[in-house]
């Protein structure tokens, strides 16, 4: 058999003279053509090589990616946008018009108009967001700084079983420091992990974490990773060490004073930031700070700054407990029903306990009256648990672990304290419910995200539009509750009604 391929690439000495006078010949032609016929823009076509399979094909891996997503992270959209800007592409107007959406602030009112529920976090109707909806997110969008409310049912799990294993008036269980070991060391990953997660967010697609911040509810939630880091510092045991350097304790709550002196000073002088009209029960994570970290400081030995942080958490929180129980006509987050996040209420003055009986050196009379309220405010919504039921579960169920556990805790001090089989039975029966909790909440986390898949959802409240849809005049004004318009007539200079499209059948 012949082959054609390698006779044709069999090649004689003389072929390439050949070649060369065949060019030659070919340039001169064009040249005489070029001549006769004058200069002429001339377009050449080529085809396209066939690419291999591990190779990706950029055009189909573009049309494909949604640059929705774009307006979000934090330099590829932008940088993208202006390359093709140089290069002359033209821009989507649209996408224009949303980067702008994403870039102006969003204020407060903003969220209340786009947004419901007890977590401003279900989108209201005729509503619309900016990234797609029938799509599901990238991870890091989806992935909320709600996320540290497990590291704090967490490490105040580690607390509490280091203090069932500490108080001598719990000695008859004979525990040892075994479960707040692996506690610990279970509450020191998973903060690393929901952190390095978050981080990863903040580098690839910081406009969502700006957006967070500026979320009437969210932006409580910032005070979650600090607070974390406290309460293990409170929790490590013992075998690792008894003594942590005091000049740790003013590394930690540097950041906590900063965030503070930014939150606190919006609930002053906020405008629509202001607290009486943001104040919702997550406010509180913004006044547990300072407890824990006068808690902590005074374990180190350390008295006028723990004491500091200790005056600015109770001025604010009597501020905050008056407000939230006035419920004003200004609180537009605060729900008819109760929610997890109201849990919040207990876990304040427990920690406010246990950080005034470290500064005292005993459980003394101001440590029972910031316990008696924590107990107080914890059976009142015991009592009325049936209220709490119908709630899909999300993340914010971690709100019930946290406040449990430092009552729990608390009462523990307090058994320490006033010793009595009365005591002894409500720190075991308190100690025992709250770990009942943690562990429940710890397995529905654990379905949802692993079977279910759904323990996060696209996160709506990020991704609303910076102006509100434009509305019909005559919905306006039904809203209003004006059931016409007025429009004046120049010809018969009488005034006619304008009724909406539902009453049009009947005559004015």
């Amino acid at each position: 058999m012949n082959n054609t391929r390698s006779a044709s690439s069999t090649v004689s000495p003389a072929t390439p003279d050949l070649l060369d006078n065949h060019r030659q010949s070919s340039c001169g032609e064009f040249s005489r053509l070029e001549k006769r016929m004058g200069p002429r823009n001339m377009t050449f076509h080529s085809k396209s090589m066939p690419r291999g399979s591990m190779f990706l094909d950029q055009e189909a891996f573009r049309s494909s990616h949604d640059k929705r997503y774009d307006l979000f992270r934090t330099m590829s959209g932008k940088l993208e946008r202006q390359i093709s800007n140089l290069r002359g592409k033209p821009i989507d107007s649209s996408l224009q018009e949303e980067d702008k959406e994403i870039t102006e602030s969003l204020t407060a009112d903003r969220f209340f108009e786009a947004l419901q529920g007890p977590e401003l976090e279900t989108l209201k109707e005729k509503e619309k967001i900016v990234l797609p909806e029938d799509k599901t997110w990238p991870f890091l969008l989806r992935f909320p700084i709600t996320s540290y409310g497990m590291c704090l049912g967490v490490s105040s799990q580690a607390i509490m079983w280091k203090t069932l294993a500490t108080t001598n008036a719990e000695r008859f269980l004979h525990l040892t420091q075994v479960v707040n070991h692996v506690l610990w060391w279970i509450s020191l990953v998973l903060l690393l992990a929901v952190s390095i997660t978050y981080l990863f967010k903040t580098i690839f697609f910081f406009q969502a974490v700006r957006r967070e911040f500026k979320h009437p509810i969210r932006v409580n939630f910032f005070f979650a990773p600090l607070i974390s880091v406290l309460f293990i510092a409170l929790g490590i045991p013992h075998s690792i060490t008894s003594n942590l350097p005091s000049m740790l304790w003013y590394f930690l709550m540097a950041p906590v004073l900063f965030l503070e002196m930014k939150i606190y000073g919006q609930w002053m002088s906020g405008g629509q930031r202001r607290l009486s009209k943001v104040a919702n029960p997550t406010n509180h994570l913004a006044i547990i700070g300072n407890f824990a970290g006068a808690l902590l400081g005074a374990s180190m030995g350390l008295e006028e700054g723990p004491m500091f942080f200790f005056a600015v958490g109770l001025a604010y929180y009597l501020v905050l407990f008056v407000t939230l129980y006035q419920r004003l006509p200004t609180n537009e987050t605060l729900p008819k029903e109760l929610h997890p996040v109201f849990f919040l209420f207990v876990a304040a003055p427990a920690v406010a306990s246990m950080a005034w009986t470290q500064l005292c050196g005993s459980f003394d009379l101001g440590s029972r009256f910031y316990y008696f309220i924590s107990l107080f405010l914890y059976f009142s919504l015991v009592v009325r648990i049936n209220f709490f039921r119908g709630f899909k579960f999300s993340l914010a169920w971690w709100a019930y672990t946290f406040p449990m556990t430092a009552v729990a805790t608390a009462t523990i001090k307090y058994s320490g304290e006033v010793t009595g089989l009365a005591t002894q039975v409500l720190s075991i029966v308190m100690s025992g419910a709250a770990t009942l909790m943690v562990i429940g909440v710890l397995v529905l986390t654990v379905v949802h995200a692993f079977v279910k898949c759904d323990l996060f959802p696209n996160d709506v409240a990020i991704a609303i539009s910076a102006e509100q849809p434009k509305q019909k005049k005559w919905f306006k004004q039904l809203k209003n509750g004006s059931f016409g318009l007025k429009v004046s007539d120049k010809e018969d200079n009488q005034i006619d009604v304008e009724a909406p499209p539902l009453l049009n059948a009947h005559t004015v």
